[in-house]
């Protein structure tokens, strides 16, 4: 499964370099995207298997969970456990998932759609790899834990200590802000960016919201993967911008390696 994958996605970026016209805002290199991109691939895999083998609570442990153990600013949700809002944001996530394909009724975005799904796919690897291996390093407990309505058998399940941090919202985060960063480089000049950027704020945050209530996830849980899916969303398309003036870059690199050089990849910043 994972071969195809990678096959795929070497497809996605060789074709946007292939396809990438004048019209673009953006310049993307197979040399430089498709490593970023099958590396996110791998590390979220890795990272899914590691949140996997979580050394789950004992009886005596979850039995002996209480709510007085949560840090006061996010103590409020500890013991929320409700099903449908756990169904409602899955199908927000899942059905977000295609909402970049809105940017094609744009001709310009889909002369490019190769070079899009290209930075897509890779915003997409990058968050994920981000989420797996923090969710899988640090282990915290989800609020549904301390709900005494809560079977202790749910609570004994690995998946019981993935609380840190909300996937959920840093996916949802990272797919709208990169929608809304799309639509807003290559149309300057349109009055309809606020509203673009105002929905790619609100609908996450209904997420979070969702996902809270769920008892899947803390308030801080929450923030940090809206931050961190807000800011793949943003930088990925950004880095690859023609003319980044921001003075953050990405570029292929020679490694010194004592007795031979290695090609890669460096994220350099210009003061």
């Amino acid at each position: 499964m994972k071969k195809h994958l990678y096959v795929f996605i070497l497809a996605i970026t060789t074709w946007s370099s292939a396809v990438a016209q004048s019209t673009s805002p953006y310049s993307t290199s197979f040399k430089v995207d498709a490593p970023i991109t099958v590396a996110g691939a791998g590390l979220s895999g890795l990272g899914l298997y590691l949140m996997q083998q979580k050394d789950a609570f004992t009886e005596t442990e979850a039995r002996a969970l209480r709510k007085e153990d949560v840090n006061s600013f996010d103590r409020f949700s500890a013991g929320n456990h409700s099903q449908s809002a756990k169904s409602v944001s899955d199908v927000m996530l899942y059905s977000s998932l295609a909402t970049p394909a809105l940017l094609l009724f744009d001709a310009d975005i889909r002369s490019n759609g190769g070079q899009m799904a290209a930075l897509y796919l890779e915003s997409m690897a990058i968050t994920g790899a981000l989420f797996t291996l923090s969710s899988a390093a640090f282990p915290r407990a989800r609020p549904l834990t301390y709900s005494p309505e809560v079977e202790v058998g749910e609570k004994m399940r690995a998946n019981s200590q993935n609380s840190f941090y909300a996937g959920h919202t840093a996916a949802v985060t990272t797919i709208t802000f990169f929608t809304a960063k799309v639509f807003h480089d290559y149309n300057p000049d349109s009055p309809a960016r606020p509203f673009v950027w105002a929905g790619a704020a609100i609908v996450p945050a209904a997420v979070g919201y969702l996902r809270l209530e769920a008892g899947k996830h803390f308030l801080s849980d929450n923030l940090i993967g809206y931050g961190v899916g807000a800011a793949v969303g943003i930088l990925v398309p950004q880095l690859h911008k023609k003319g980044n003036n921001s003075g953050i870059s990405l570029a292929p690199s020679v490694i010194p390696v004592p007795g031979k050089n290695v090609e890669g990849v460096a994220l350099q910043y210009k003061f």
